[in-house]
């Protein structure tokens, strides 16, 4: 998770959804253990500092996800504060207890120094920053790439075949909008990107300057971007599409856009586990870090946890999108495509391939 994005999107409630429920995703069912011994993890968390209730939610998260067989030191919980100092000191404290994976830490900068001190240990960051990757460390946030990538493809499943994209100067929109560039030509789909100082009162003058308007515009900043390009295309036939970073937006802001995200019926069914154990309702994040003690569980069950048997695995089927990691550190991920409506936010497709 980048450090500019502090606040943390809401899980969708169950009161928005439309259609049916579905079922929460099911882990990977792994082979039985070849061992009675399961190996040791860290959860690197910020348990004090300006994100220790963040960090305290992960926590409580991740406790839902752990084996009820489990040994209490299988699991070691270190804080690390939320700076870069911290997390190497808890890496060196798990590394010395035999830790065989470590799970966070959740900023990006943190993540760089856990890797760098973590040698051959893999290091399972939650943060979403796309400049990680070669670091040492695999990204297990929702990045940038996979949210643009999810929502062009489906868009030119539908038909769109011109996209113009309209995205700030944030880390977010960046990484978003090289995403949007590497897809340029696939499958017949044409890319145009505008300024980036365009403002969002400009874009009908601005459109028309490009020539044949665009079958669609994609905003890859975030939430309040997309909800002034709506009201600034208002009537034009445009179809609006966002991000992930979009969906803490009312839908009634943006009635009729096209969003990529996690399906918000598997976030509503651990959102009421994680109710049903006594806390308020999580966050994104949360989810994150139950998924993260998912993946570890998973592995233990085979009775391996290190970088060959994570990136072995085809894919895990986690609450915030299967999600299958490469040697590199970064992952593909299948997201659920959500349409804005007066009601909530409605399934389009939950049928995205890695």
């Amino acid at each position: 998770m980048n450090r500019d994005r502090r606040r943390l999107l809401r899980l969708v409630p169950p009161a928005l959804l439309l259609g049916s429920a579905s079922s929460l995703l099911s882990p990977l069912v792994a082979a039985p253990a070849r061992s009675g011994k399961r190996p040791r993890v860290a959860l690197l968390l910020p348990l004090s500092g300006p994100s220790a209730t963040v960090g305290l939610s992960m926590q409580r998260a991740a406790a839902l996800a752990q084996s009820p067989g489990g040994k209490a030191d299988e699991t070691m919980v270190l804080d690390t504060g939320g700076t870069a100092a911290g997390a190497v000191e808890a890496v060196r404290q798990a590394l010395k207890r035999d830790a065989r994976a470590l799970v966070g830490p959740l900023f990006a900068e943190e993540s760089r120094a856990a890797a760098g001190a973590a040698g051959q240990v893999p290091v399972l960051s939650f943060s979403n920053d796309e400049d990680l990757i070669g670091s040492g460390a695999f990204l297990l946030g929702i990045t940038a790439g996979q949210s643009v990538t999810a929502i062009l493809r489906y868009a030119r499943g539908r038909g769109v075949r011109r996209v113009a994209v309209f995205g700030g100067t944030s880390r977010w929109a960046a990484q978003g909008n090289a995403a949007a560039e590497r897809l340029r030509g696939a499958a017949g789909l044409d890319v145009a990107m505008l300024p980036t100082d365009t403002a969002a009162v400009d874009l009908p003058a601005v459109l028309r300057r490009q020539g044949e308007l665009p079958d669609a515009l994609l905003v890859t900043e975030g939430g309040d971007a997309l909800r002034q390009a709506a009201r600034a295309l208002a009537g034009s036939g445009i179809q609006l599409l966002g991000t992930q970073q979009a969906m803490d937006l009312p839908p009634q802001d943006v009635a009729g856009a096209w969003l990529s995200a996690p399906d918000p019926n598997a976030l509503a069914d651990f959102s009421g586990r994680y109710q049903k154990a006594g806390a308020t309702g999580p966050g994104l994040i949360a989810a994150l870090a139950y998924d993260a003690m998912t993946i570890v569980e998973a592995l233990r069950a085979n009775g391996v946890v290190d970088r060959s048997a994570l990136l072995a695995v085809p894919q895990f089927n986690i609450v915030t999108g299967p999600i299958r990691f490469a040697a590199d550190g970064s992952a593909a991920r299948a997201l659920a495509v959500l349409v804005a409506g007066p009601d909530g936010y409605g399934v389009a497709d939950k049928s995205g391939s890695l």
